[in-house]
């Protein structure tokens, strides 16, 4: 039996889209802004780490990062954001999601800038200190996932719910590509007032000394963004799904949305009061794994399975695109040229099908749903990825590479609109307040722990078959077609393990987490709704 919607509340489901909607979507998506920007800038300098700090005289090819440090390299941030998803997505339920929100923001501050600071100049100290603080830096970033994404979904109205959280991850774009712009300014300047000879030329020469503050300074400047937008997120109030269902307060809440909403909303506190008796179950308790169990284990391995493909592709797209001859070999440039023609191709593929997919989801996440998205853009990821991986010889012929980057741009399109997006905005849809942090937290780490292993795996899994092609230090792999095999059978799985997470798209929060409902009073009514509405997977 369903429990009349406390007025403040509904008043936030059927407000009209206003200034404020806006304002949070700025607010938060600033801070995923600071995240992409943060996490994907390494991979525009991991090669040029490797000729400052391992470069070894007469060899016939630049240094490159020993193959445990560029995992520790690319991974730290990933496995400071996963611990971070899980502490900061808990806190933000025992908290409150606004108290929360500030200390990430600061975090990321602090720890962009100590990224690109170091004890010392030799390799050890520079590359400790640099994982040290992108550790932390991920720790940060983590918390910004479940606190985003539930504060968007608890200010926004139903029916543009939808658009507005996938508006916030959108900008994860729009920092993918400030790196590589970043990047290719930087380096051009650096070119320009400092230039050098082609490794082949003169292995010493070809890395200038200022190449050392070209790297720190891009893995730096992530710190503006979130530095800029720390005030206005002391300034949101606490969202009233917070402080009216977990907090209890009516009051407060009503008075924080009257002053948002510009409206007069009364304080329910009889209402308030009367749900302290009922929806009392714990997280993971035999009611919530009734409930949601098969929710959580939607959004988890959704969320996995799309991060593997995900982050393997978009950490070393740089090492595909020399694979297939994109990107000139490393000792026909130096060092800071070689930044260049990295940030470049990183640029020219968020441009054209990065952000275009991300926007694609804000336009229609709530016209065709959540699910239909989902299943779509794992449907297409998988084609493609096979499309890229059986016929891989023939992409690798020079008259035909520019058809590779199509083929390799449009998984990362469908990726965008798709999962990418949508394994973020559900679970922020789907739990009940008390635990929608805590949940979302859980899935997003399942989602990192799938990255962890498409960075560290990839990296090792793409290496050439044959012992004489293998970049230095590392075993022979299964070779890059073999790779992208691998990652279309992981889209494959994604399709299945849709059908496991629920429509959510024009339903107000509190009716897709069962959070108005009554507690079942007899055995009849127990097994009416075990049977049906929050136990459904599959959307009608």
């Amino acid at each position: 039996m369903a429990r009349e919607q406390l007025q403040v509340l509904n008043a936030l489901d059927v407000a009209k889209t206003q200034w404020y909607h806006f304002t949070a979507i700025i607010i938060a998506g600033m801070g995923f802004f600071t995240d992409a920007y943060d996490l994907f800038c390494v991979s525009l300098v991991t090669k040029l780490l490797g000729r400052i700090y391992y470069h070894v005289e007469g060899a016939k090819k630049p240094g490159t990062l020993p193959p445990n440090v560029s995992a520790a390299v690319n991974g730290v941030a990933f496995c400071g954001t996963l611990a971070g998803q899980l502490f900061f997505g808990w806190l933000g339920d025992k908290m409150g999601r606004k108290k929360v929100y500030g200390m990430t923001l600061m975090l990321m501050v602090i720890c962009s800038i100590g990224s690109g600071l170091s004890f010392g100049h030799d390799p050890k100290t520079v590359i400790s200190t640099l994982c040290f603080f992108r550790f932390w830096l991920g720790f940060g970033i983590g918390g910004d996932y479940p606190l985003s994404a539930t504060i968007m979904s608890e200010y926004a109205n139903k029916k543009t719910r939808g658009a507005f959280i996938a508006a916030v991850f959108a900008m994860q774009g729009f920092g993918i590509l400030a790196g590589g712009i970043f990047a290719i300014i930087s380096a051009s300047a650096f070119k320009a007032k400092f230039d050098a000879p082609a490794y082949e030329v003169s292995g010493d020469a070809s890395t200038v000394p200022q190449a050392d503050y070209l790297w720190r300074l891009i893995v730096m400047v992530g710190a503006i963004p979130a530095a800029m937008t720390y005030y206005w997120r002391m300034k949101m109030p606490e969202t009233a799904r917070y402080t009216a269902l977990v907090a209890k307060n009516a009051k407060q809440a009503a008075s924080d949305m009257s002053r948002v909403l510009q409206v007069e909303i009364e304080a329910e506190t009889a209402k308030v009061e009367d749900q302290k008796s009922t929806n009392a179950f714990a997280l993971f308790s035999k009611e919530f794994m009734r409930r949601h169990g098969l929710h959580l284990l939607g959004t988890t391995s959704t969320w996995f399975l799309l991060d593997i493909a995900f982050y393997s592709q978009n950490l070393f797209q740089k090492d595909i695109f020399s694979a297939i001859g994109w990107i000139p070999a490393a000792e026909t440039m130096n060092a800071i040229e070689e930044v260049y023609k990295i940030a470049r191709a990183q640029t020219l593929i968020a441009m054209c099908s990065t952000v275009p997919g991300y926007w694609f989801t804000v336009a229609f996440i709530d016209r065709i749903g959540r699910f239909a998205i989902q299943l779509m853009g794992f449907f297409f990821m998988t084609v493609f990825m096979f499309a890229l991986a059986i016929p891989y010889d023939h992409w690798t012929h020079k008259d035909n590479r520019i058809g590779f980057v199509v083929m390799y741009s449009l998984t990362f399109f469908f990726a965008n609109f798709g999962p990418n997006a949508t394994t973020f905005v559900v679970p922020a849809e789907i739990f009940p307040a008390r635990f929608r942090s805590t949940c979302h937290g859980i899935s997003a780490a399942a989602g990192k722990l799938g990255a962890i292993i498409g960075a560290f795996g990839f990296l090792y899994l793409a290496q050439n078959q044959d012992k004489a092609k293998v970049d230095a230090g590392y075993p022979t792999g299964i070779g890059v077609k073999n790779s992208l095999i691998v990652l279309g059978v992981v889209n494959f799985l994604g399709i299945l393990f849709t059908f496991l997470v629920p429509e959510s798209n024009g339903k107000s929060l509190e009716e897709m987490s069962g959070e108005n409902e009554e507690e079942p009073e007899s055995a009849l009514e127990l097994e009416q709704q075990s049977g049906y509405g929050n136990n459904r997977t599959v959307p009608v």
